[in-house]
């Protein structure tokens, strides 16, 4: 761009400009005065004042040599998952070739371009959804000064979330244009969650609630599907919010989806699913806790099980059995009535886990009570069952209808010596027994405490997971129909709680097997799990088996991929993946399947996908820019207004000439020298003298 030069007049006063005031006032004054007494002269004893005002005032002619400097126009481009729908992308890209030609033919214009890209898949970010256009404007202004900005032009379906209320003052007063990518009155069938529940107890229902939108209207297929299995599949009508009951099945993550079916219309069924995720936890637990008779560990159990703010213990004693009478007045010795009939009958599928701890048959509960318990375990439930020295008896719980459920027979001896119980080569990969603390390795002697009593017994279903003396089961863990059984072998567990011989993890021990009796998930011996961890996914197979299956990858869009795991630990398996799409993978080893919820689609970049005018109008319309559809318009004319000026018609877009400009040089030249000055206030003195002289 070429120089140009503006000239004008400053002063730079040789006084301040408060003092010439004075000096001017007073003189004027004795001017007046003189006029007044009729003195000659005065007139020109005022031109000498004027002569001395000016020439204190010091003007001088300044002639500036200035730079214009460039405009800035904007472009904002929206390169976001919703402009991948139809011919938005292609549309886009021919209105930025042809605003780059435009632009470029205007002279003193320089043209910024920004994209916003794609969303990124990032889970846990507490970044907002959506498509944030605006703030990739306001991001890429904080770098253009207000005064040199032309106008913004935004290249968009439409689809904006985050539109502010009023102008950003970042414009400055600059016009915002928008080309509207896409189609008008496009139709799309869509789910919209209305409400998804967080957290859910498990075993009981929650409520989701969401609508079909589909201007079709009538009636949708959805269907439900948790954890990557079909629950159920209903018709709902289309317009109406829905209330679905969803059961929460397990602790921890139940992966939840809904999806409706595609509709007459579609722009894209990435709206037509919606995934959501209940964190499941349990209510509190209800256990059962019967004492064969008064010991020491009696009380460890006790004290342990009451130590869980989470647990609802009933304890029963029995302080003394039929078969012993030494009479003592039964109500001397009785607390309560033994409620068999309540406990084993009524109310037996209200408890969560039933533990045994030293009982012996015969003492009180009937074969009958004994023959509903095993068929509580059968459809669900979980036993634990601590034997002592009468298990070896005639008297053994194994001769009751539980020897049916029992995974371990008695042999009939009892090793009373002290061993330390060790963690077997099974019980290294199950997840109960695994790297328990102070279990040592595998190949030394572990850290904790010795037990002094064992009860022998032949295995005959289930995982020694733990041995005693000369490798003999010491924990026994089986499953039993739909539920599960726990028995160990000695009665000496509280020995570590007391610190005898240094002591060991007992709390934890019991921990792990009672949440496993009770289907804990992270305790499962033969489990796949996926989690979603940023843009990867990690997928752990835990089995007792001592190689691990492969496992095949189903993308969202039905792509397939086979997983080999590497070993991690005993029984445990890991693979991780890298992936690019959010939305739901399934995975499957021919005998488990996982799920994991990656990203999670963004529910407001694919909530409504229909290209729209009305979320960019209000932004256009406060700025006095123009608003026009590429499909109508593809390549609007470009014109040049000035400030204040409309910026926008029907088929064309203003930019705002700002006339900027830098001073490149300075030429100042005194319009009063000292030479005229003096010989004009010699001429002034002189001629007021000769008129008093006349």
């Amino acid at each position: 761009m070429n120089m140009t030069s503006a000239v004008s007049v400053a002063f730079d006063p040789l006084l301040p400009w408060a003092v010439l005031a004075v000096l001017g006032a007073v003189g004027l004054v004795l001017v007046l005065l003189g006029l007044r007494a009729g003195a000659r002269g005065t007139i020109w004893r005022l031109g000498s004042l004027v002569v001395v005002l000016a020439a204190l005032a010091n003007p001088s002619l300044i002639e500036e040599q200035r730079k214009p400097i460039a405009d800035v126009a904007l472009v904002v481009v929206d390169d976001s998952d919703s402009m991948a729908i139809g011919e938005r992308r292609q549309q886009v890209q021919a209105a930025r070739e042809s605003l780059k030609r435009k632009l470029g033919q205007q002279d003193g214009l320089e043209v910024r371009e920004v994209v916003l890209p794609p969303s990124q898949i990032q889970l846990g970010s507490e970044r907002p959804g959506g498509t944030r256009l605006i703030d990739t404007m306001r991001s890429a202004l904080i770098e253009i000064p207000p005064e040199r900005l032309a106008g913004v032009v935004l290249l968009s379906d439409g689809q904006v979330h985050d539109v502010p209320a009023g102008v950003p003052p970042e414009l400055g007063g600059a016009p915002v244009h928008a080309l509207i990518a896409g189609k008008k009155n496009e139709r799309d069938r869509l789910i919209v969650l209305e409400q998804s529940p967080r957290f859910g107890v498990v075993g009981r229902e929650v409520m989701a609630k969401f609508r079909i939108e589909d201007p079709a209207g009538g009636t949708a297929p959805v269907t439900l599907s948790v954890g990557g299995e079909v629950v159920k599949r209903i018709d709902v009508p289309v317009g109406r919010s829905v209330e679905l009951p969803i059961t929460v099945g397990n602790p921890g993550a139940n992966v939840v989806e809904l999806e409706v079916g595609p509709g007459q219309s579609e722009l894209t069924l990435d709206n037509n699913r919606a995934l959501f995720t209940i964190n499941g936890v349990r209510d509190r637990l209800r256990v059962l806790l019967v004492s064969g008779e008064p010991y020491q560990g009696e009380r460890a159990w006790r004290n342990l099980l009451k130590s869980d703010p989470a647990v609802d213990l009933v304890h029963f004693t029995i302080l003394r059995t039929p078969q012993k009478d030494d009479f003592t007045p039964v109500r001397e010795l009785s607390l309560i009535v033994f409620p068999m009939r309540e406990l084993f009958e009524q109310k037996l599928k209200e408890f969560d886990l039933i533990i045994f701890d030293r009982y012996e048959s015969g003492n009180l509960i009937t074969r009958d009570y004994f023959r509903n318990i095993s068929e509580y375990v059968k459809g669900g439930g979980a036993l634990l069952v601590s034997v002592g020295p009468v298990f070896a008896t005639q008297r053994s719980l194994y001769r009751t209808p539980l020897g049916a459920i029992l995974p371990a027979a008695p042999t009939g001896d009892v090793v009373e010596a002290g061993f330390k119980p060790r963690v077997t080569e099974i019980g290294q990969r199950h997840p109960v027994s695994a790297n328990l603390p102070q279990a040592g390795a595998p190949d030394k002697e572990p850290e904790w405490g010795r037990w002094f009593r064992l009860i022998t017994s032949r295995t005959e279903r289930g995982n020694a997971v733990l041995s005693g003396a000369d490798e003999k089961p010491l924990v026994i863990l089986d499953r039993v129909g739909e539920g599960r059984v726990a028995q160990l072998m000695s009665d000496h567990l509280w020995l570590w709680n007391r610190g005898i011989d240094g002591g060991g993890p007992q709390p934890e021990l019991v921990r792990r097997v009672a949440h496993w009796l009770m289907k804990e998930p992270d305790l499962e011996e033969e489990a796949l799990r996926a989690t979603a961890v940023g843009g990867r996914i990690e997928i752990t197979r835990r089995t007792l088996a001592a190689t691990f299956p492969q496992v095949t990858m189903t993308s969202p869009g039905g792509a397939t991929r086979t997983l080999d795991l590497r070993q991690t630990a005993p029984g445990l398996g890991l693979a991780v993946v890298d992936v690019d799409k959010p939305g739901l993978y399934r995975f499957d080893d021919g005998t488990l399947r996982a799920v994991a919820a990656v990203g999670s689609p963004d529910p407001l970049e694919f909530s409504d996908v229909r290209a729209t005018e009305a979320k960019l109008k209000p932004l256009v319309d406060g700025t006095g820019g123009g608003l026009m559809w590429l499909a109508d318009q593809s390549e609007p004319d470009i014109r040049t207004v000035r400030p204040g000026r409309a910026a926008g018609g029907s088929d064309w877009i203003g930019l705002r000439r700002n006339e900027g400009y830098t001073v490149a040089g300075i030429n100042q030249i005194p319009l009063l020298p000292g030479i005229l000055i003096g010989l004009a206030f010699l001429m002034a003195i002189a001629s007021a003298w000769w008129r008093e002289g006349r």
